[in-house]
């Protein structure tokens, strides 16, 4: 099957009223990834060679977003939304090119499993022109039945239109498909429109198949493979199955989830083996995290990468471009971005590095800053190897401490510190003996002024 070309065609022209939202629904993200990209990548993983995007509901943003997540796709506008077969041949072009396979799709069944889609394409590959693709809710009302006879697909019956004996059927159209592209524009096109609605219907060219005597068969997917998302109560089951999903695979990758059910990831997060993650752990996109390492509770991490036996939080947070290096140590309640903690550097708690380097074994003080930004624009500051910040200094970019340079605690740097110099850059302390008692009296006095002339 490996030489087979395969063409996922993707339905996304719905307008997902039921989502209350101005975005299309297949925008709504799962894992901080567009439910639709999920979709794709399923098909990508079952070997699709192309794309094409049905859309029609906000077009002009799903191509914005296609472009982002897969450029390589076509995007064909559903003027009309006259059925789902209507939906298909929008794609026309793409369809007419001569791929071996079809696989029909739809942009709202994020959690789709790869799996299903290549024994869909397996049964095309061993001479079926159409295998649908079904799966066994716990209840299944509602859903269309998969009617078979000796071992093949003869129709899909609507629950309405199915006979007692048919409703007891557990085996449902889960709405996707596998087509053979040689036969697919044909079926396709002979799909009619006479029923309630007047609409053109996908599932039609089961019937329409089996009277040209070609072998229509039916797979089998997952009940949560096959779950489409109308509503956000929904998507947030879907997420729920996803880091589900996700958090299994983590561990038995290797890496230790203290409380599984307290973290989330993202759907690109790389997490290394014997990684340690306490509770309440968030990882947003680009999170890349070699092995050894301890993410401890309470930590918001995305666009990061961390090298190996680093040690992280509680409560710390790396924007995108924080870079640590082996060893490396961000504690609590510190923020880095766009900054690179190199091999051994601490970075311990309440402080703010960004847009800066951290060399190898720095040290850096409690309540220390890089003041980045003017207003206006973003400089950068460069702390030397074996630096020493000490605590609340304020480091004013662009500004440089050289190698083993030390900063005394208190200090606002504007200017370069050379190697293994001492910088102080704070006032004076003076000490006026008996001022604290006078300050106090006074205060206490006026204090009370203000309080008889609010009773009069």
């Amino acid at each position: 099957m490996s030489q087979r070309s395969c063409l996922s065609v993707i339905l996304a022209a719905g307008e997902g009223t039921r989502m209350k939202s101005a975005m299309p629904k297949v925008l709504h993200a799962i894992a901080g990834l567009p439910m639709v990209a999920h979709v794709v990548k399923a098909a990508e993983a079952a070997g699709a060679t192309g794309v094409a995007l049905v859309i029609g509901h906000g077009a002009e943003e799903m191509r914005k977003a296609a472009q982002k997540f897969v450029p390589e796709a076509q995007t064909f506008v559903q003027e009309k939304r006259l059925g789902t077969a209507h939906a298909v041949l929008a794609a026309r072009e793409a369809i007419s090119k001569g791929y071996d396979d079809i696989l029909v799709m739809f942009g709202d069944t994020p959690l789709i499993d790869a799996g299903a889609l290549a024994a869909a394409r397996q049964k095309l590959a061993g001479g079926a022109a159409v295998a649908v693709i079904g799966f066994r809710p716990p209840n299944p009302t509602g859903y269309g039945r998969l009617i078979e006879k000796a071992g093949h697909l003869i129709a899909i019956r609507e629950e309405k239109d199915c006979s007692e004996e048919e409703k007891k059927i557990g085996f449902c159209n889960a709405g996707m498909m596998a087509v053979a592209g040689k036969h697919a524009l044909r079926l396709l096109d002979k799909v009619g429109n006479k029923n309630a609605k007047g609409e053109f219907y996908l599932t039609d060219i089961v019937e329409i198949a089996g009277a040209e005597g070609l072998d229509v068969v039916a797979t089998e997917a997952g009940f949560e493979s096959a779950l489409g998302i109308n509503n956000r109560a929904e998507l947030a089951e879907a997420e729920a199955i996803w880091q589900a999903r996700r958090r299994r695979e983590a561990m038995l990758a290797g890496v230790t989830l203290i409380a599984p059910e307290t973290v989330y990831f993202s759907h690109d997060t790389e997490i290394g083996a014997d990684t340690i993650v306490e509770p309440n752990v968030w990882f947003g996109p680009g999170v890349k995290i070699a092995s050894g390492t301890k993410i401890h509770a309470f930590s918001h991490i995305e666009g990061a990468t961390i090298a190996s036996n680093c040690d992280v939080g509680p409560f710390a947070r790396l924007r995108p471009g924080a870079d640590l290096k082996p060893k490396a140590k961000v504690g609590n309640f510190c923020e880095v971005k766009q900054a690179t903690i190199e091999e051994g550097a601490k970075v311990n708690h309440l402080t703010y590095i960004g847009d800066a380097r951290v060399g190898a074994g720095a040290n850096i003080g409690a309540g220390t800053i890089t003041c980045n930004y003017d207003g206006f624009s973003k400089f950068f500051t460069d702390i030397g190897e074996g630096a020493f910040v000490g605590s609340n200094s304020s480091l004013v970019a662009p500004v440089a401490i050289g190698k083993g340079g030390y900063i005394a605690s208190g200090s606002v740097i504007t200017e370069s510190v050379p190697d293994d110099a001492l910088a102080f850059g704070r006032a004076r302390q003076k000490t006026i003996p008996g001022k604290g008692k006078e300050l106090r009296e006074r205060f206490a006095s006026a204090a009370a002024a203000r309080k008889k002339a609010a009773a009069e």
